[in-house]
């Protein structure tokens, strides 16, 4: 679709925005939301008509792009049949998703719970952990995100817990492994590993084993930093679980569906939780969907036992006509596979020259369609480009980088002193290299701060 630049429409949109919407995580006299005209595939445009390449997908969702037309067709054709019915009736497209994805979820994960969204789905999973151990905490990792609701933002191990965490929410945080910022003093995955899993395991111990419910992870940590576990870690987390009669459960938010070039992250590890979280990818993001892929070990609890939770939109048939439809739109495109595919052929090898030629830039990692920048002052001392969660002229570098994305028509996903590369999963080979040279360009602006 060709944009056609209509900037008084374009005005009257920015205005009504800044009169009434009230944005989140954000301080609403000091933002300046971009006004948005549509959408399709990898691009989305403004209404002055410039067009920019989402190298964010959303919020890391939008798997299949925008506007596919599979997808905008079911939702279409559920909304004439169907448009809405209460969660505690059997309806098709809700059973249809359901099975879809329990034939794509790691182990025996074969029993469905729908919400609306990732942040509710945490806070299920975590429900039904303390309720099938009947114990009271949970542990969860610094350097995590896993929702801005009460139990999930506690959960979360980054600033936006600071504000809503009074210490009342049963949530001991813990260190994961992250070789390059270790703090275990490591010098190689082995030793990263070895160092966070026995750390890990004295937390249990001086916490008390018998009053753990779950540890919960993404299994690889998305905004923080996408930070890939080395190898053996998340099969250790769960040995300590089966050890200690704890849940292992893993947030899939924003790994799941084929960002990591796998359906689930967890499959590039070989490991099964006993809870699993699933969210954006799932629909790509065109109606709210989220959920809880249970074992049956869990279900069992509540086989006669009422589960004490609900959603009065659970599996809301459009959101799951979109779910059935965004899966089978991936299996029949090979969406998945071109996520493995082209994050190995171009956008590690592209991402890695950019290291090599920008100062800015001290490491690259990630997999699939999930990378991050980690982005310094100083190659050789690893000083981040921002301090820990800057703000103001202290983020300025940042917000440079940022500035200069935009300007060459590639819409960013920074955080902290790190920017994502988290393009559509169906993203082309073309289009991936236009994104990494706007990249290339951008960099400029963050490489004037190093020293």
């Amino acid at each position: 679709m060709t944009p056609q630049p209509n900037p008084q429409l374009g005005a009257a949109v920015k205005a009504a925005d800044r009169a009434h919407v009230f944005h989140s995580w954000s301080a609403q006299e000091l933002i300046d939301p971009l006004a948005v005209a549509g959408a399709e595939g990898s691009y989305f445009w403004d209404y002055d008509g410039k067009r920019y390449l989402d190298f964010t997908s959303g919020l890391v969702y939008t798997n299949i792009g925008y506007q596919h037309p599979k997808v905008v067709a079911a939702i279409q054709e559920q909304a004439a049949t169907l448009t809405t019915f209460a969660p505690a009736f059997a309806v098709e497209a809700r059973s249809e998703a359901a099975r879809l994805i329990a034939e794509r979820t790691p182990g025996d994960l074969d029993k469905i719970f729908f919400t609306n969204g990732g942040a509710d789905a945490v806070e299920h999973a975590v429900r039904m952990a303390r309720l099938h151990t009947g114990r009271p905490k949970v542990l969860s990792a610094y350097r995590s995100y896993h929702g801005g609701t009460q139990q999930a933002v506690n959960l979360t191990g980054d600033p936006r817990r600071w504000a809503s965490d009074a210490g009342t929410a049963g949530v001991v945080h813990f260190w994961a492994p992250f070789l390059y910022r270790s703090r275990f003093y490591a010098e190689t995955e082995e030793q990263e590993c070895a160092r966070a899993l026995e750390h890990l395991e004295t937390t249990i111990a001086f916490e008390g084993p018998s009053t753990i419910a779950a540890i919960i992870l993404e299994t690889i940590p998305g905004t923080a930093g996408i930070m890939v576990p080395p190898p053996g870690y998340l099969a250790g987390v769960r040995e300590l679980c089966d050890k200690y009669g704890i849940v292992f459960v893993l947030d899939e938010v924003m790994a799941g569906f084929g960002r990591t070039g796998e359906w689930f992250a967890a499959d590039l590890f070989d490991v099964v939780p006993d809870l699993m979280t699933f969210a954006k990818g799932v629909n790509s993001g065109y109606v709210p969907l989220g959920g809880v892929a249970i074992s049956p070990a869990i279900a069992e609890t509540f086989a006669r036992r009422p589960y004490p939770g609900g959603l009065t939109y659970s599996g809301h048939p459009l959101a799951c006509a979109a779910a059935v439809a965004t899966i089978n739109v991936m299996a029949e495109e090979g969406v998945v596979e071109n996520a493995a595919s082209l994050g190995a052929s171009v956008i590690e090898p592209g991402l890695r020259t950019l290291a090599e030629r920008h100062p800015s830039v001290g490491e690259v990692r990630g997999v699939g369609m999930f990378w991050a920048l980690e982005l310094v002052r100083n190659k050789e001392t690893r000083e981040p480009l921002v301090p820990y969660n800057a703000a103001g002229e202290a983020n300025a570098p940042m917000l440079a980088f940022a500035g200069a994305a935009k300007a060459q028509g590639l819409w960013p996903f920074v955080n902290m002193n790190r920017t994502h590369v988290v393009p559509p999963c169906n993203i082309t080979e073309a289009e991936a290299k236009e994104g990494l040279a706007a990249l290339d360009a951008a960099l400029t602006a963050a490489d004037e701060f190093t020293v």
